[in-house]
């Protein structure tokens, strides 16, 4: 996937080296149009997802030479504090592999390398190539080190909004968003919250609901789109606010076990139910992104669904039938004989909500996908390419995928 390299050419900045017995490969490229990092570390060829010493050594190299440097350019005052690592990092993508006789991995599950020694070599070699192109390209540091001003700027100005989360959901006493339809139930395991689009859609599933374990939050429209917003953005919008709050999200970036998440959230099912048209598909993939880059545990830990409500409704004699795909409904009219009326769905708020609540809220008869890593991955680089800021990829993904548009439902 493509970004705008904050680099100029070349854009990635890439080492090989061989040093004191560890061979160390280096990829680094910071981008315009990101506002997160980007680390992959190997060990021995062996992907080591929670990092290391490796990736230990390549963040701190950064942070020291990048400060250093900015203070020699001017850009940093000599009195004024070293900008943290994380600013400094924002839009980066990196990868560093090492190669060595004996790799030690923390854990039971090997997931991060444990090599001391590691850390030095690496923060060596990066040291003496990240030096060099601070002084032969003095253009490429001046925007790295403003695109990481600008972030702590950022920081600074979401900190009081932060403080603001953390005094409502973490220390508790705040009043719930008004939209918000609570359950009765105080105990989250059996708790369940449904995030819909629109007072129509929300109306149907609060007098469809089973209302002591099920809850109703209606947001209005899209929310925002993360891929574009820095933090101050992220947590001025209205409806994003209204979900942290509602859910008990916490405060982005906060380290936290599988048991401090599970005593924080309100819902242990978090599920997302949407029209089953493209404005919802778009709708559902803006929360799934949210949700990935704001806290990635919920996803991880299996507390976020996607609801399947159905396309059609098909009514043969005396009888209602209800399709959840096209496929579905090509069977069926193969199935019955006679005369069929059928109806399409044009979104939730079309459905009485004993048809909601039969169809698609009903926990004994209902359809619901639990969103893994990949599929929120997915929907994350879905929406880089479609509503980034490079037009590059948005172009070719639409060129490669012509042929699979239906045109019947584009409005034009």
């Amino acid at each position: 996937m493509s970004k705008t390299p904050l680099l100029d050419e070349p854009e990635t900045l890439v080492v090989t080296a061989q040093h004191r017995g560890v061979g160390v490969d280096i990829a680094l490229r910071w981008n315009a149009d990101m506002y997160s990092e980007s680390l992959l570390g190997f060990a021995n060829g062996v992907h080591t997802p929670q990092g290391g010493t490796h990736v230990d050594g390549l963040k701190s190299a950064i942070m020291r030479v990048l400060n250093a440097h900015g203070r020699t350019s001017g850009k940093l005052k000599e009195k004024s504090p070293n900008l943290p690592g994380d600013f400094l990092r924002e839009g980066l993508v990196a990868i560093v592999s090492v190669r060595l006789q004996e790799a030690e991995f923390e854990g039971q599950t090997k997931n991060r390398l444990g090599n001391p020694e590691v850390r030095s070599i690496v923060s060596e070699v990066v040291t003496e190539a990240l030096n060099e192109v601070c002084v032969r390209r003095p253009k490429a540091l001046a925007a790295i080190l403003d695109k990481a001003m600008a972030a702590a700027k950022a920081a600074e100005a979401a900190k009081a909004a932060r403080e603001l989360v953390r005094r409502k959901t973490v220390l508790g006493s705040s009043v719930l968003p008004g939209k918000l339809a609570d359950c009765s139930s105080n105990d989250p395991k059996q708790s369940e919250v449904f995030i819909v689009e629109g007072d129509s859609a929300g109306g149907s599933a609060k007098q469809g609901r089973a209302r002591e374990t099920q809850a109703i939050l209606p947001l209005r429209g899209k929310i925002l789109n993360v891929e574009k917003a820095d933090d101050a953005a992220m947590y001025g919008n209205t409806e994003i606010q209204a979900l942290i709050t509602a859910l008990g999200l916490g405060v982005k970036g906060e380290e936290q076990s599988g048991a401090e998440l599970a005593s924080q959230l309100r819902y242990h099912r978090i599920i997302i139910m949407t029209d089953a048209d493209v404005d919802g598909a778009h709708i559902r993939t803006l929360l799934l992104t949210f949700f990935y880059r704001y806290k990635r545990a919920l996803i991880d830990e299996g507390y976020v669904y996607i609801a399947y409500p159905p396309l059609y409704k098909v009514r043969h004699r005396s009888k209602l039938h209800y399709c959840y795909s096209e496929t579905e409904l090509a069977q069926l009219k193969g199935q019955l004989k006679g005369t069929l009326t059928t109806q399409r769905f044009k979104g939730l708020g079309e459905m009485m909500p004993a048809e909601l609540w039969s169809t698609t809220m009903d926990p004994g008869r209902r359809m619901l996908k639990q969103v893994t890593a990949e599929d929120a991955a997915e929907a994350d680089r879905l929406l880089s390419v479609l509503m980034g800021n490079a037009i590059g990829p948005r172009k070719a993904f639409i060129t490669e995928h012509a042929d699979l548009i239906d045109w019947s439902l584009i409005d034009l």
